[in-house]
C-alpha cells in the first residue's frame, strides 16, 4: 500500500528529533561541539522535521563548564544552518537551565532571549509537576510570539495516577499551552500506558499532543 504524501494526510504525524540536544546529553553527557553539529544540519534539515530540538536542557551549562562555547552563539549557528525546520527547547520553567530556582526577571529575560535567537517552540516543564513554577516562562513565550508546549513529567509511583496527569493536561491548555508533551525521560512508560494515557488525554484536550520517551 503506498503511504500518502504528508501534505495529502487529514493528521500528518509530526516528529520531532532530538539528536542535537537529548539525544547527545543522554548517551554522551552532553559533550557534542557545535563544530561537530553543523556538518549534519544540512541533511537534518531537508528530512522535513516539524521541529528538531536542539537547545536547553544541560547543553547551556556544558557549553560553559566543559566545552568552552557561547551557547547563545550555538544557538545562532544552528539557526543559521537549520533554516526550514522549527528549533525547539527544553526549558526548566522556574529553574530555566540551571539547578535553582530564578526570579521572575531573569525568567522573562532569559525566554526573551531564547526566541530573539531563533528557538521557534519552548518545552516548558517543571521536575515536580508544579505549574506554578511554569506559569511565568508561559506568559513570556505567549508575548513573544513563541509555541508553548506544557509538559507533563511521566513516572510511576502511588500518587502519579492518569487521573492526575490528565488534570494536569486540562490545567496546561487553560494556562495557554499551544500543545502538550507527556516526557518519559527516564523510560519508565510501557507501551500499553502510552496507549492508555494518550487516550484519557486526548478525550480532554483540544490542542496536539506528543509523547516524548
Amino acid at each position: 500500500m503506498l503511504v500518502k504524501e504528508r501534505s495529502q494526510l487529514k493528521k500528518p504525524l509530526k516528529i520531532t528529533d532530538t539528536t542535537l540536544r537529548d539525544a547527545h546529553q543522554s548517551l554522551l553527557a552532553t559533550r557534542m561541539t557545535t563544530k561537530e553539529m553543523v556538518p549534519a544540519c544540512e541533511k537534518l534539515d531537508a528530512i522535513g522535521f516539524y521541529s528538531m530540538e536542539v537547545w536547553g536542557g544541560a547543553t547551556f551549562d556544558s557549553c560553559m563548564r566543559y566545552l568552552d562555547e557561547d551557547p547563545w552563539e550555538r544557538l545562532r549557528i544552528l539557526r543559521k544552518h537549520l533554516p526550514h525546520t522549527k528549533l525547539q527547547m527544553l526549558l526548566r520553567g522556574q529553574n530555566i537551565l540551571g539547578y535553582k530556582h530564578y526570579s521572575d526577571d531573569v525568567v522573562v529575560e532569559f525566554v526573551k532571549r531564547a526566541v530573539a535567537n531563533g528557538i521557534d517552540i519552548i518545552r516548558i516543564f517543571d521536575a515536580l509537576n508544579d505549574i506554578r513554577n511554569m506559569e511565568t516562562a508561559f506568559k513570556v513565550a505567549k508575548s513573544e510570539g513563541a509555541h508553548i508546549q506544557g509538559t507533563i513529567c511521566y513516572t510511576i509511583s502511588p500518587v502519579h495516577t492518569n487521573k492526575k496527569f490528565v488534570k494536569m493536561a486540562r490545567e496546561l491548555e487553560q494556562m495557554g499551552a499551544d500543545s502538550i508533551c507527556i516526557k518519559d525521560m527516564a523510560g519508565l512508560i510501557s507501551p500499553y500506558e502510552a496507549y492508555s494515557l494518550t487516550k484519557d488525554i486526548k478525550e480532554v484536550i483540544s490542542i496536539p499532543l506528543q509523547l516524548h520517551c
